[in-house]
């Protein structure tokens, strides 16, 4: 070929190849919204809106977008998204060359912690049609990321629930006996002071002088007379038991050197018990007797119309109203139970020699978690049929962060009693722990009863994205997760006002009051709730560092001074 026609043909092909293929975009061509980028729900979704400008498309290329999370330790690609210029035939969207054309990209990647602080990249990869041929434009860079404050939330501080214990220091108890009264008479016959009741309710008496753990409270005397009589009668006869009795148990204290309070009371007419008798008797027109009593509230009238049943009443008169002709000597006696001291002491010694509600009542004397946990493995290897000592050890486990022994224990828990509201409540959170947020929900509803669920309940929706629920979850509970719902919905006063009132407040307390300084602009609050963080946990320098929530301020400077 002549030398004088090569040159001028070799730049021609030169500028036909350059000529076709397609130059590289500008991030001002995009917009994402949001930006920057955030986690919810472990999912990081954002919406790219992009343009493709005028006569930019060509006719014949097919671009491949593909979004790319970048951060320190790699990347991760989300679902690429194809175009097509006019002379392409396919199913995907097709950009004009002349008009160009506005694309829209939604996407996500799951969240993981290395993501925290990155970028959000595009990459296009383009393939010309007629000469088959790939090449790739330079990426990029349309978003920030990623406010992860959401993350925080904290499934490890949620209190378990606690199967309570039934402990009672002091129990009091009653004993009584009955003094038998002839019909119309008031005197006390020697022999029913000999009965069998008569005699326990002495001993019982007697054995409060004696033993330290028993104290004879009171004494109270109840007299009755039947309803039979007329009411005039059976009240002084009724007056007059309840001064015998007075006297005789008056004289016997005396001679038996106890000295308590007596009181006394008496019943005219008994009808309630008269009632109670008929009831439970097999009185052939007991229903009728009984409509009686429904029907007529004067005594009577009552007393004229059951008497007027002839045969009816000479039953009652032998089978239900002598029993209405008595005096009731009632002791009240408190059982006074074992002082916290000797109860831990008996911990260190003896745990044997403690009942199980003592025991379980001992898990809740020290907050020295090891010592719990061996108080109710003792609790459960001593009764294993109740399922509150392996509930309970299963707590203590969890809030020592040995997650795997919690389950362990809180499984054996539902064997026994899997119904339960704090098995229930506390098998939720290992759910919640491991992922299952299924479970977690279920678990959670069947124990909505207890307080505890509700920083559960809470946690599980700030997990889900749902953070308006979980402040109506959270309701006036004063935690960092109480805290952090409230930041999600961007009520920073009342989140503040949760904070300042964490009774025991750690490094995450501080550190969410200085994200709130961040969303408010105020950096004196953020420098000095980020500075007492950091004190109490050295590891949130390099988390503070990382955190787009303070990417307006200069944290190094902030964190050195």
């Amino acid at each position: 070929m002549n030398k004088k026609f090569y040159l001028p043909l070799l730049l021609a092909l030169l500028v036909v190849i350059t000529g076709c293929k397609m130059g590289s975009m500008s991030s001002e061509d995009f917009s994402v919204n949001p930006n920057p980028l955030e986690v919810v729900a472990g999912k990081v979704e954002a919406t790219i809106t992009g343009v493709f400008p005028e006569k930019y498309f060509k006719k014949r290329v097919t671009v491949t977008v593909t979004p790319y999370l970048v951060y320190a330790d790699g990347e991760t690609a989300g679902t690429p998204f194809v175009y097509q210029g006019e002379k392409i035939v396919g199913n995907n969207e097709e950009i004009e060359y002349k008009m160009g054309g506005t694309i829209t990209m939604p996407v996500s990647f799951d969240y993981v912690p290395a993501m925290k602080k990155s970028e959000l990249w595009l990459g296009f990869e383009v393939t010309n049609k007629r000469e088959t041929k790939t090449y790739t434009l330079e990426r990029v860079k349309v978003a920030d990321g990623i406010i992860a404050t959401a993350e925080l939330a904290d499934v490890n501080k949620v209190k378990p629930a606690i199967a309570p214990d039934a402990f009672q220091r002091i129990i009091n108890e009653t004993c009584n006996a009955d003094i038998m009264f002839l019909i119309q008479q008031a005197n006390i016959r020697s022999k029913q002071l000999e009965s069998e009741k008569m005699a326990a309710l002495k001993d019982k008496v007697n054995e409060t002088k004696s033993d330290d753990r028993k104290e004879l409270k009171g004494i109270e005397i109840s007299s009755y007379a039947s309803p039979d009589g007329g009411y005039d009668l059976n009240y002084k006869l009724a007056e007059k038991r309840e001064d015998n009795t007075m006297k005789y148990l008056n004289k016997q204290l005396k001679k038996d050197s106890i000295a308590t309070e007596v009181t006394g009371k008496f019943t005219a007419q008994d009808w309630d018990g008269f009632k109670t008798l008929v009831e439970k008797s097999s009185i052939q027109d007991k229903e009728l007797i009984l409509r009686v009593l429904s029907m007529y509230n004067d005594p009577a009238q009552r007393e004229k119309e059951i008497k007027n049943m002839s045969s009816t009443f000479k039953v009652l008169a032998e089978e239900i109203l002598p029993q209405l002709r008595y005096s009731r000597i009632t002791a009240s006696i408190d059982l006074i139970g074992k002082t916290d001291e000797e109860i831990m002491a008996l911990v260190a010694t003896d745990p044997k020699e403690l009942t199980l509600e003592e025991l379980l009542f001992a898990g809740t004397l020290t907050c020295d978690k090891e010592q719990q946990l061996y108080i109710y493995a003792k609790a459960a290897e001593y009764f294993p049929n109740d399922y509150r000592a392996f509930n309970n050890a299963g707590m203590v486990c969890f809030e020592m962060g040995k997650f795997s022994d919690a389950n362990a224990w809180f499984e054996k828990a539902a064997k026994i009693a899997g119904n339960s509201a704090q098995v229930q409540m506390n098998q939720g959170l290992i759910a919640l722990k491991e992922g299952n947020q299924e479970k977690a929900a279920q678990c959670f509803g069947n124990a909505a009863a207890l307080e505890e669920t509700k920083e559960a309940t809470g946690v599980l929706y700030i997990e889900k994205g749902e953070y308006q629920k979980a402040v109506k979850a959270f309701g006036d509970n004063k935690s960092n997760n109480a805290a952090l719902a409230q930041i999600m919905v961007k009520d920073y006063a009342t989140a503040q006002n949760t904070l300042d009132a964490i009774a025991n407040p750690d490094a995450m307390t501080y550190y969410l009051k200085a994200v709130i300084g961040a969303r408010t602009n105020n950096e004196t609050e953020l420098a000095k709730n980020l500075r007492q963080a950091i004190n109490i946990d050295e590891k949130l320098k390099v988390d503070a560092a990382n955190d787009i929530e303070f990417a307006n301020y200069d944290i190094t400077g902030i964190i050195a001074e």
